[in-house]
C-alpha cells in the first residue's frame, strides 16, 4: 500500500491577520533559499528585507537597493519554501510616488517572486497608497515608527517615541494602515510603552522590532540573531555563533590545505584498475 503523502500548504495573509491578539507570531528575515528552508520550520512568514543591501551586499544603507535586487532574493526565498507566507520588501522609490507606480512595482514583484504580501513604509502618509493596493489584490503589511528608508532625514537610526508628545503621531500612523487595509503593521525602533499603545489601538497584528514583547509578533534580522555580525542593535538578542563557528572551520580547512593534509584518498577520485 502508498503512503498518503499530508499537503503543505502556506501561512495565508488572513491567518496571519487572524492572529491578532493570540499565539505569538514568529518570523525572521531570509535572503536566500537554503537558509530560509530551514526557517521556515519555526516561522510563520519570512521577509525578504531590503535589508539584504546592507547585509548582504555591503551598503551603508537600504537606499540604494534596487527593484531587481528584490525580486532576486524574493524568488530564491519563495523557491526554498513550502509553509511559511513570505512578505517582500518594496524598496526605496518604487512606491512613493503614486499609488499607481506602487501598484505596477508590487504586481511587478508578486509576478516575478510568487511572493505571497509585500511591505512598504510610511505611516498616514502612506495610507491612500495601501487601500489602493489592498483593494486591488495586493496585501501589504505596513512598517512605521524607524523607518530606514527615511534615515537621511531621521538623521540615522535614531529610536523613535523618547519624548511622549510625539506618542500620539505614531499612533495616528498605526491606526491610518491599518484602516487603509494593511493586513499587520511592523513597529521598529519605538520605546516600549508606545509599542504597548500601538498594539492596543488597532485591529491587526503588529510585528515587533526594537519595540515590545507585547507585540503581537517579533521579527529580527536573521543574521543580527545568528551572530553573523560583530555589532548589532540593542533590540537583538543572540541566539548563536555561527560566525564564530564559520571562523573556525575556515581557519581549520586554511592549515589542512597548507599542510597537505587535504585532501585525504576518501576526497580524491581514482582510476580504474586494469
Amino acid at each position: 500500500m502508498s503512503s498518503q503523502t499530508e499537503t503543505i500548504r502556506r501561512m495565508t495573509v488572513p491567518q496571519i491577520r487572524a492572529r491578532k491578539g493570540g499565539d505569538p507570531i514568529v518570523s525572521l528575515t531570509a535572503y536566500h533559499a537554503h537558509t530560509a528552508a530551514i526557517a521556515e520550520k519555526y516561522c510563520d512568514f519570512l521577509l525578504v528585507g531590503d535589508s539584504l543591501g546592507m547585509v548582504m551586499h555591503g551598503m551603508e544603507s537600504t537606499v540604494g537597493v534596487s527593484l531587481e535586487l528584490m525580486i532576486m532574493h524574493g524568488k530564491a526565498v519563495v523557491r526554498g519554501t513550502k509553509r511559511a507566507l513570505v512578505v517582500v520588501d518594496m524598496p526605496f522609490g518604487s512606491y512613493e510616488e503614486s499609488p499607481s507606480q506602487a501598484f505596477r512595482n508590487a504586481a511587478k514583484i508578486m509576478k516575478e517572486t510568487q511572493c505571497q504580501a509585500v511591505k512598504l513604509e510610511g505611516g498616514a502618509r502612506m495610507a491612500e497608497t495601501i487601500k489602493f493596493l489592498s483593494e486591488r489584490g495586493i496585501p501589504v503589511m505596513a512598517h512605521i515608527g524607524l523607518t530606514p528608508q527615511s534615515t537621511n532625514i531621521m538623521g540615522g537610526f535614531k529610536t523613535q517615541g523618547r519624548d511622549e508628545d510625539t506618542w500620539q503621531f505614531h499612533i495616528d500612523d498605526a491606526v491610518a494602515v491599518a484602516e487603509a487595509g494593511a493586513f499587520a503593521v511592523v513597529v521598529e525602533g519605538v520605546v516600549e510603552p508606545l509599542a504597548d499603545k500601538i498594539t492596543k489601538a488597532i485591529d491587526v497584528p503588529t510585528i515587533g522590532i526594537g519595540a515590545s514583547k507585547t507585540c503581537d509578533g517579533q521579527i529580527l534580522v536573521m543574521e543580527d540573531m545568528l551572530g553573523l555580525n560583530d555589532w548589532v542593535p540593542k533590540f537583538v538578542k543572540k541566539f548563536g555563533a555561527v560566525g564564530a563557528a564559520i571562523e573556525d572551520a575556515i581557519a581549520s580547512y586554511a592549515e589542512d590545505v597548507k599542510s597537505r593534509a587535504f585532501p585525504t584518498p576518501d576526497n580524491v577520485y581514482g582510476s580504474n584498475k586494469k
